[in-house]
């Protein structure tokens, strides 16, 4: 449609519009003029962490709700960010995990062939109730506690915050799908563990000493059993349960590996510190009211898995065998992550009933 003559004239005399208005606004930006380009996984977090926007301060010094890179405004209120030193939350794999947790997202509902479920014995089905039971709540204590530490992390260390939050939806489909299988086959939920293991996670006064117990020891744990729960799988709807939790979970162990071992590499001081979080926490580990060490540090965890193993295998009493070598194998692997975090030296400070299951050193 064409503007005639009258209306050009009336725009071309009009008042400037921006006359009296405060733009300087428009002054105020980050760094202008950097481009990112999608690479080989599309345009991640590495890709626009370039120039200032990937610096990320050790010390957060802005207490307002600001980001990393942009211009700051005067007068505003503050949040209150209590963690505001990198070397307390960070792990220099969190953008990468990050970006991993939202490319790999599954729907418990639409993602499990329910419909493979099949019939168990009646003490069979019960085991796996109670297996799912403890496992539900496990996943509880692991989406709260990440949850109260995110308001607490200045939005200038970004990555770990992203991380958290995909760590929570994690935990939200973990505890979705066991509470589904506890209930879909007609078993039902069954007894709560009264894990003493969970409160001290949550208790925790400090990210690291939090992340030590929760993502190292106590996640690093569940990943053992997800990696067997493919082993006392009836079904393929019980294994793909199993493997595609076990996907989630190695990103929530691997954060917690790679941030105790970046503080212990920039504050090699609080090495004590840490073990003594670590002790505080191991003898729980398997604290089952006997003398031996008991799976998943509850009684009746260990019972219904030996159940399942038994059933697997055709012979409870092998079934109890294959339990305690899960275990031991929980143990091996929870000192192969403190090694690799630079921790060592913590295999001659495990309690005493620990350190007789785990193999010997290797050198």
């Amino acid at each position: 449609m064409a503007v005639d003559t009258k209306t050009m004239e009336m725009l071309q005399t009009a008042p400037d519009i921006s006359e009296g208005l405060d733009l300087s606004w428009m002054d105020n930006t980050g760094e202008r003029g950097m481009r990112a380009h999608p690479g080989r996984r599309g345009l991640t977090l590495e890709e626009i962490n370039k120039g200032s926007y990937g610096v990320s301060p050790e010390n957060a010094e802005d207490m307002t709700m600001a980001q990393r890179g942009s211009g700051r405004a005067s007068g505003v209120p503050r949040i209150g960010y209590h963690v505001r030193k990198k070397s307390d939350i960070w792990s220099d794999n969190a953008a990468m995990l990050y970006e991993e947790a939202v490319q790999r997202q599954w729907s418990s509902a639409t993602d499990i062939p329910w419909a493979e479920l099949k019939p168990l014995p009646d003490d069979v089905e019960r085991a796996y109730s109670q297996f799912c039971t403890f496992l539900t709540e496990v996943e509880f204590i692991a989406g709260d506690t990440p949850a109260y530490w995110l308001p607490q992390i200045s939005n200038e260390h970004y990555e770990v915050k992203m991380f958290l939050a995909s760590q929570i939806m994690d935990e939200a489909r973990h505890l979705d799908v066991f509470r589904k299988r506890a209930l879909a086959n007609g078993g039902g939920l069954m007894s709560s563990s009264g894990n003493a293991g969970l409160r001290v996670i949550i208790e925790a006064k400090d990210f690291t000493e939090m992340s030590a117990i929760m993502h190292v020891q106590g996640e690093g744990l569940v990943q053992s059993i997800f990696r067997m729960g493919e082993y006392i799988a009836t079904n393929e709807a019980e294994k793909r349960i199993f493997r595609l939790s076990a996907q989630d979970e190695s990103r929530h162990v691997a954060f917690g590996v790679m941030h105790l071992k970046y503080i212990l590499e920039t504050e090699p001081e609080r090495r004590e510190e840490i073990h003594s979080y670590l002790e505080k926490a191991e003898p729980l580990i398997g604290a089952g009211g006997g003398s031996a060490p008991v799976a998943g540090g509850s009684p009746i965890f260990g019972a219904s898995l030996g159940m399942l193993f038994g059933h697997s295998l055709g012979s409870q009493e092998e079934g109890g065998r294959m339990a305690l070598a899960a275990f031991r194998r929980q143990l091996n692997e929870y000192m192969h992550r403190l090694e690799v975090a630079g921790m060592g030296e913590r295999r001659y400070r495990l309690p005493a009933q620990i350190q007789a299951i785990l193999d010997p050193p290797k050198n």
